[in-house]
């Protein structure tokens, strides 16, 4: 079994030679040119297209065979060869859709790869195959290829590349590789594997056997097999190169549809949702946050013999939303309850303490998918065990108590004062429900405790004081030894992890902040301001490299932050000041391994430790925390990591880390050191780096080893441990048991989590730790017994006394999270009814953005949400949208237009240009809208007639707003009034002040022709009756409204359009500045005024 990296991909042998026959001719400059003729067959492949395409498919004979990751085709009688077309097709059509066995996969064949036949003798077949280690690349070469090969790693020869180094034809020469080949053909095929090794390089391979490779007669070299694995990670340096890149599933693995579903969701967000089926009848399913903690849960079934009933592995973690969370978990529940047991399922909802994701959030969109399939748990007899932990898992524990109250289903609920799998043997019957009081049991305190500090003769030491710790040893390590003294510079913008670095300092009584500077290359040197303690402090953000650590030669190592795109540019930049710089902590994830290899091997040359990528980091209680390790204050306080213990540990995974601080602080005095080293497939630091600096440390008493599935980095420890170097206590687990249980390749969250040999199993690596002598338990739910009884034993032997315990220290918490937490609350101060950024996606007046444009309400639409907090029905915005078009433009010669257009030609910017246009509305510019519904609306509700309201309006010496034209009249009539007219009468269902201001109009222009209900009374009256007829409003709301200037608004929006029109006009016709003429100024003087 292989269980699966999450970036070494592979690719379909069409798709591996069509990128060998282009790119081997570039690199060898023209001496190698392939035959890239091949041809990929799917179920909808019209065959006349394809030889229209291929016509060299009528024109020679034929090779057939699935393209599906079959190894061994031709032994399973799975390749056709030396046919013609039409037999080809026959072929293909004879094994399409059809289901086959091979080895232990069964599956459908639906892709099927056509090459031209190449005749050649036996003695003509080579066999070749480059793959990634470490340190660089190994060739393998052998003379003989073919399914008749055998044991190749006992046959090749073998050539290792060092990553910065090129492959020569003198260094295939000088190393014997090609063994066996004849004299003749040795310039060219030594020519072309160093062009071959060129594009292995370039485009990212991390495997790629050619088995076998053919060299004819005549000097043509072609693969006959390939099989191919690329770097997924490398996307963004080689996604051009590769273009479209079909990575098909392992064979005998046929997705199902809720498993696209969660890689689509998965796709759509920045947390990760993974869902893999394994057995869709089982009884035992599992919802786990967190890639290590899904791995030790899978494990912990199957060690307990429960692997055949395992029905699912996957993992949500990274923050994910309650609706992503949600989603994730109606899948899960639908999948489970879909098929029936008699003897009832179990679901664990489990995970490690998280470091920054809100358990209360995710358990909203859990608990709502439970509620959702409410009636479909209890019919199938579901069983629910929740164990979690992390920020808010009280808030998130309690919800799902009331849920279990509410739903009255039968759901048991655990805190990070439970092992993290021992929900497993509890749902299982193997453990007994007593022994493991939920997380509100009144009895809880009685029952769980943590381990406490007690000198020799048994009595627990009175409290003292907290001091800081001091650097420990001078051994000398690659990785840097913190002490509370180590000053870091942090690249990247990442203020919460700096906050909570400068918490933990302040916590352990550190002099001065670890955290000495921050480096970002997009912005100009800057302060940024942070907490330590209660009061704030500056500290300075530099945008280059260079003259951070000039400024501040204290700092030793490196938080760096920057994105896997960039991550690689920024370590070399810093291992240029290796003389200052001595540790960098890699946080990255997804970094190409080309590019991890290399900063590694410069790293290593220049004495620099690395820990990461892909790591949360690591942490020395007392001393030095990297970025987001042990997650929120309350974990570390839980955790006990403000003081030094006497066990020091070294993990893989870093969420497991805050399970593995936990574990240790319950079964022992604490944790002295916590590194988790990352899950690449090529850390820059080693378990054994690591191990050997704790063994060399007086203070550590206890070792902690956390491996995994895949590589062989744990054998040096076996090693170590026999030879006598490492002396002290191991306690070790390799996680990844279940590697053994499931069908087929599995994608775990780790790229390193990859079994190429029994060699790399979990099992094989507990087996040969326990034999080397260290402790190994029989499963991880037993890690902290053992752990115990080694601290146990070392406090009887004398050999380790336990410290007296300090005062737990106190440290503000912040306000945001207080407030989230329900403890504190303030006045705000400012209030807004109108949107919300706040959740899961922006809502406009309560609506969701996404149901604003589901529901195609347009601008008019979100106008009304946003002005009016109502979602106006459609006639009314499409109204609003008529106002703004009518009222966009009426040509350059408007004061507000001609501003504008002054304005941009003196030079000015789009903003400037527009306000000087706005400024000029007003009552005799575009802003009578609001006084004319006002005046009209008043006088028709007071019923006043309208030839006695133009007499009032005279009388009072008041123009009446929206009446007047300069030109237009009843016999030339504006065709805006007309549009506007013609729709209110249409669909509104009152025209009210409408008919009003009809009737005053045939009063005015009795006086004088252009005395018309000019566009903007037409709108004022129009609007005031859609308001109040529309059903959204009171006429008290409808006035309160057109009171609070919503009229002008619309003129100001509306006219807004056309005025950014003239800008962009000038600006195209490129005008200079403008300066009025003298002949079109009276000029008047003193005498003549």
């Amino acid at each position: 079994l292989q269980l699966s990296t999450m970036s070494a991909k592979a690719l379909r042998e069409y798709h591996g030679k069509k990128l060998l026959a282009k790119y081997v001719e570039e690199c060898s400059d023209g001496a190698h040119i392939m035959d890239n003729r091949a041809a990929l067959v799917t179920p909808d492949t019209d065959f006349d297209m394809l030889v229209e395409s291929e016509p060299w498919l009528n024109e020679t004979n034929l090779v057939v065979k699935p393209d599906q990751l079959i190894k061994r085709r031709g032994k399973a009688g799975l390749v056709g060869l030396n046919l013609d077309f039409a037999q080809v097709k026959d072929w293909i059509a004879e094994r399409m859709k059809k289901e086959i066995k091979v080895d232990q996969a069964t599956g459908e064949l639906d892709h099927f790869i056509i090459e031209p036949f190449l005749p050649h003798d036996q003695a003509d077949e080579y066999y070749i195959c480059v793959q990634n280690n470490k340190s660089g690349e190994e060739m393998l070469f052998y003379s003989e290829g073919g399914v008749d090969v055998g044991d190749v790693d006992a046959k090749a020869s073998r050539l290792h590349v060092n990553i910065d180094e090129e492959l020569t034809e003198e260094k295939i020469a000088s190393a014997g590789l090609l063994t066996g080949v004849p004299e003749d053909r040795l310039p060219k095929l030594s020519s072309f594997f160093v062009a071959l090794f060129q594009v292995y390089r370039k485009l990212n391979f991390t495997y790629m056997e050619i088995n076998p490779i053919v060299v004819t007669v005549d000097g043509t070299i072609a693969p006959l097999d390939l099989a191919g694995k690329i770097d997924e990670t490398a996307a963004f340096l080689c996604s051009s190169d590769w273009g479209h890149l079909d990575l098909p599933a392992p064979f005998g693995r046929k997705e199902y549809p809720e498993e696209a579903y969660i890689r689509e969701l998965d796709s759509k967000t920045g947390a990760s949702l993974k869902l893999t089926i394994l057995n869709n009848t089982g009884r035992v399913w599992t919802m786990v946050a967190g890639g290590g903690a899904s791995v030790v849960y899978a494990d912990t079934i199957s060690d307990l013999g429960y692997g055949h009933e395992l029905a699912n592995y996957g993992e949500y973690s990274g923050a994910p939303s309650t609706e992503h969370t949600f989603e994730y978990a109606k899948t899960i529940i639908s999948l489970m309850t879909k098929e029936r047991d008699e003897r009832g399922k179990i679901l664990l909802i489990g995970g490690g303490i998280a470091n920054f994701t809100d358990v209360a959030a995710t358990f909203t969109g859990l608990i709502k998918a439970i509620e959702t399939f409410r009636d479909d748990i209890k019919a199938n007899h579901v069983q629910i065990w929740v164990r979690r932990a992390g920020p808010n898992y009280q808030e998130g524990l309690r919800m799902m108590r009331s849920c279990a109250d509410e739903t009255r289903l039968p759901i048991h609920i655990y805190g990070p004062e439970t092992h993290v799998t021992a929900i497993v043997p509890l749902a299982l019957g193997l453990a007994k429900v007593d022994d493991f009081p939920e997380f509100d049991d009144p009895i809880h305190e009685k029952k769980i405790t943590s381990r406490k500090r007690k000198s020799p003769d048994g009595e627990e030491p009175a409290k003292e004081e907290l001091k800081p710790q001091s650097a420990d040893h001078d051994a000398n390590h690659k990785v840097e030894n913190f002490s509370a003294s180590t000053q870091c510079v942090v690249y990247g913008l990442q203020n919460q992890a700096v906050q909570g670095m400068l918490d933990f300092d302040f916590m352990c009584k550190r002099e001065k902040p670890s955290v000495s500077a921050m480096i970002f290359p997009f912005s100009p040197n800057h302060y940024i301001k942070y907490y330590w303690g209660t009061e704030e402090v500056l500290i300075p953000c530099y945008q280059k490299m260079e003259e951070a650590l000039k400024k501040h030669p204290n700092v030793s190592v490196m938080v760096n932050f920057a994105s896997f795109r960039s991550v690689y540019t920024t370590v070399m930049e810093a291992l240029q000041y290796s003389d200052q710089i001595k540790t960098i902590a890699i946080i990255a994830e997804g970094v190409p391994e080309s590019q991890t290899r290399m900063f590694n091997k410069c790293a290593h040359d220049k004495g620099v430790g690395i820990i990461g990528p892909a790591t949360v980091g690591g942490i020395k209680p007392g001393c030095f925390r990297i970025g987001n390790t042990g997650g929120m204050l309350d974990n570390i306080v839980m955790s006990k990591l403000y003081r030094p213990g006497s066990v020091a540990y070294v993990s893989k995974s870093g969420g497991m880390s805050n399970e593995l601080n936990n574990i240790i602080c319950r079964n022992s005095n604490g944790v002295y050191e916590g590194i988790a080293i990352g899950g690449d497939r090529y850390p820059g630091s080693l378990f054994i780096d690591h191990l050997l600096r704790y063994n060399d440390n007086p203070d550590v008493h206890i070792l902690v080893l956390l491996g995994e599935v895949g590589g062989v980095d744990e054998y040096e420890v076996c090693k170590a441990l026999k030879s006598g170097r490492i002396t002290k206590p191991l306690v070790a687990w390799c996680i990844g048991t279940c590697a053994s249980i499931f069908p087929y390749e599995v994608q775990f969250g780790h790229a390193g989590a990859l079994a190429q040999a029994q060699l790399e199993t979990a099992m094989a690596k507990n087996e040969a730790l326990k034999e080397a002598g260290a402790r190994v338990p029989k499963s991880f739910f037993e890690f902290g017994d053992e752990i115990r009884r080694v601290y146990d034993d070392a406090v009887s032997a004398g050999t380790l006394v336990p410290a007296p315990e300090p005062e737990t220290p106190k440290i503000p918490m912040d306000y945001t999270w207080a407030k989230k937490l329900g403890l504190v609350r303030k006045p705000a101060n400012f209030i807004s009814s109108i949107s919300d950024d706040r959740g899961q996606e922006l809502s406009y007046g309560g609506m969701p953005i996404s149901e604003v444009f589901d529901g195609d309400l347009g601008v008019g639409g979100v106008l009304s949400l946003l002005w009016f907090r109502r979602q106006l029905p459609p006639y009314a915005s499409k109204f609003i949208e008529m106002i703004l078009m009518v009222t966009a433009d009426h040509g350059p010669a408007v004061s507000g237009a001609h501003n504008t257009i002054v304005t941009t030609r003196a030079g000015k910017d789009l903003v400037s240009s527009l306000v000087s246009g706005l400024l000029t509305i007003g009552p005799r510019f575009g802003g009578a809208l609001d006084d004319a519904a006002v005046m009209f609306s008043e006088a028709s509700d007071h019923g006043v007639d309208p030839e006695q309201f133009v007499k009032d309006m005279r009388k009072a010496n008041k123009l009446i707003m929206g009446i007047g034209h300069r030109i237009k009249s009843l016999s030339n009539p504006d065709k805006r009034c007309e549009i506007i007219k013609d729709f209110a009468r249409k669909h509104f269902k009152d025209n009210t002040i409408l008919k009003f201001a009809l009737a005053v109009e045939q009063v005015t222009t009795k006086k004088k022709a252009n005395l018309i209900l000019n566009v903007d009374g037409c709108i004022a009256v129009c609007f005031v009756d859609m308001l109040r007829s529309c059903g959204a409003f009171t006429i008290e709301e409808a006035t309160e409204l057109v009171a609070n200037g919503c009229l002008n608004g619309l003129f100001v929006l509306g006219r807004s359009i056309g005025f950014i029109g003239h800008h962009l006009d000038q600006k195209r016709l490129k005008q200079g500045l403008y300066r009025h003429p003298w002949d079109d100024i009276s000029y008047l003087n003193g005498a003549n005024n």
